[in-house]
This record gives structure tokens, sequence and C-alpha cells, in this order.
């Protein structure tokens, strides 16, 4: 009776609880799958939670750091130009500059010349006098950087450097710089010439009137001067002055510091101290050139 009593239970107690809301699941693979998807909406969960938590911690640092200024491409392409070009070197009386050909005065900036082995020329390179005498003639012929054959003329090129000294070309001749600085000075021998006129036939009353002598025998000559002359040259313009107060004052405008001192002086005083002012601009303003 026992047994029979426990079997009834036994077979009526599910359906009891099916009908109260209970399902159990028919077997174990069902109860594996919820609890496999249980476990992946819970770590779904943790990985937004972590996700909130990185976004407050970057605003955060965000909100903390200083605020930059954003750098235009251009000064950016620049500041890498600048990374790629030559160093410069502070001008100093143990500076040498390249020898060879200046053709201009950027090239002398640069202190970028045209070397003696591109210079056509039947003259020995290793003579002391090569570039002395490479400028006599009228015309230089050189290979440019591509190797093509050019042709300059010699009055229209700058200057050269020789054992590392600068020398300028200024009235036909070449001259050295013997004082380097932003603004420099150099001596030059200069050579002017005044045509004087002789007319044997002026006053004599037999040819007066004739107009073959008066305008083609009066014999004409070229009587030439020498002069020794002493210049400026304004190393960031190129210009060159003659050594007087007015072009120092003018060469000293561009520091107005400078400028007022010299210009409070007796016309006297800036005579004498005119060098002396040419000294103290160089040593405000230096030279720099890119490195050999």
């Amino acid at each position: 009776m026992r047994k029979s009593l426990f079997y009834i239970l036994l077979f009526w107690f599910p359906l009891i609880l099916a009908q109260e809301g209970e399902v159990f699941p028919e077997d174990s693979s069902e109860v594996q799958q919820k609890t496999e998807v249980m476990e992946a909406e819970q770590v779904q969960d943790e990985n937004l939670m972590q996700d909130e938590n990185l976004m407050q911690d970057e605003n955060l640092i965000q909100d903390e750091l200083p605020v930059l200024e954003e750098i235009p491409v251009q000064s950016q392409v620049q500041v890498q130009v600048q990374d790629q070009e030559r160093p410069l070197v502070k001008y100093s009386t143990d500076f040498e500059f390249t020898d060879g050909l200046y053709a201009n005065f950027e090239t002398v900036k640069e202190n970028d010349p045209i070397p003696p082995a591109r210079i056509v020329t039947d003259e020995d390179l290793f003579d002391r006098a090569f570039y002395e005498k490479i400028t006599q003639v009228n015309e230089i012929t050189i290979y440019d950087e591509n190797g093509v054959k050019k042709v300059l003329r010699t009055e229209d090129i700058w200057g050269y450097s020789r054992n590392g000294i600068l020398h300028i070309n200024v009235g036909s001749a070449f001259h050295r710089i013997s004082f380097m600085g932003s603004i420099c000075h150099f001596v030059a021998t200069v050579t002017t010439y005044n045509s004087n006129h002789y007319d044997p036939y002026a006053y004599n009353p037999y040819y007066s009137n004739s107009y073959y002598y008066n305008r083609y025998s009066m014999p004409q000559s070229n009587v030439g001067s020498t002069d020794l002359r002493q210049y400026l040259l304004d190393f960031d313009t190129g210009d060159i002055m003659e050594y007087d107060t007015e072009s120092v004052g003018v060469m000293l405008m561009k520091d107005p510091e400078l400028a007022d001192e010299f210009n409070s002086l007796s016309n006297r005083k800036k005579k004498q101290m005119k060098f002396v002012y040419i000294r103290l601009y160089n040593e405000k303003h230096p030279l720099y050139f890119p490195a050999n």
C-alpha cells in the first residue's frame, strides 16, 4: 500500500508543479545553453562598464592637459626643411670661405661657389695667381652642376675666394675684403677716365670755316687717374656704399639704439667714431654661414 502511494505521488508531483508555473528543462543540453547565454550577457555587461570607465578617464585626462595651439602645415614644412639644411657656423677670424668663383651675392651668403675644377681654363689650378689670371679675360667658361657648359661675363661675377679669403669685384678689378662682418669694410683701387679735347684749328682763321677739321681732325686723349677708395658692404642686402659718415648712419638704421647714439654725435666726432660703431654693430649682429 505504501509503495503504491509512493509511486502515485512520484507520478503526479511534476504535473502539480507544472500547473503552478514551474517548468523543468527536458534535458541537460537545454540547461547548458541557458547557462552559456547568461554568461555571455554577463561578459557583455562587464565590457560595457569597462568602456564607459575608459571614456570617463580619457575625458578627465583631456580636461587636465593644457590646450596646445595647432601648428600650421606650412610651419611644419618649414621646420622639416630647416632640419635638412646645413648647420650654421658663426663667423670668426678663423672662418674660411670655400675657394672658387662666386657668381652672385646669394652664393656668397650660402658659401657655395663654383669650384675651380669646373672652370674651363688652361691655367694651373694650383698657381697662386690662378684667379687673377682667369679674371683678366672678358668671359669665363664653366661647367654647371649638370655638366653643361656656360659662359659668364667677368664683369658680372661677384667675386672669388682664394685661400679662404673673400675678394669682391669693384671698379673692374677684384679686391680683398679686409674687415668682415654684417658691415664689411674694404679698400679698392678705382681708375677713372677724363676726356680732354685739343683742337689745334680752333683759333686758326684759315680753318675756322672748315667743317672737316673742326669735327674730325680734332685729336682726343683719355687721361686716366687711379684713386684708392674705401667702401662698405652691407652683408644683409649686398649694397656697396662709400665709407663716409652718411653711409655709416644709413647702415646703422637697422639698430635704432646705435643709430641714435651715432646721430647724437657732432660731425667731427662721427668721422672719428664711424669705424668704432661699425665694430659695435657687428658685435651685436654677428654673421652666420652654412658649415663647409
